[in-house]
């Protein structure tokens, strides 16, 4: 997976500064966003499911499979053949799969259902 360095430019959300000026520091991406070169995937989400959580229709999903998934993680998953993603929610009575969308049902996975967490989305690079 190839990222790209590139300058770091500061830009005030608020009222403009004169006293700040350009920067000619560089950003490796890659540096700061993967943690694990060889486990980590970038996804293209396809839905809406999971817009409450900022992930918006063709936004893509950088995805660690080396993190251990967790209560609260927003994980792809893989049920029964199909995959998703969702947050996770775990309890001792049960693994849900939240949808961040009042339109979408949760996913309750079934005691028979076969699922497997393909990996955590640790980055959404949403589209503007």
């Amino acid at each position: 997976m190839r990222l790209i360095n590139a300058p770091i430019v500061s830009v005030p959300a608020g009222y403009p500064s004169p006293a700040q000026d350009y920067s000619d520091t560089k950003i490796d991406l890659s540096e700061l966003l993967i943690r694990d070169q060889v486990s980590t995937f970038i996804v293209r989400v396809s839905g809406s499911s999971m817009e409450g959580a900022g992930i918006s229709d063709g936004d893509e999903l950088i995805v660690d499979r080396s993190i251990k998934p967790r209560d609260g993680h927003v994980v792809i998953a893989v049920i029964d053949g199909e995959m998703t993603v969702k947050r996770l929610a775990l309890s001792s009575a049960s693994v849900v799969l939240k949808a961040e969308n009042p339109d979408y049902e949760d996913i309750t996975v079934a005691e028979l259902s076969e699922m497997t967490i393909w990996g955590v989305a640790t980055t959404c690079l949403h589209h503007l």
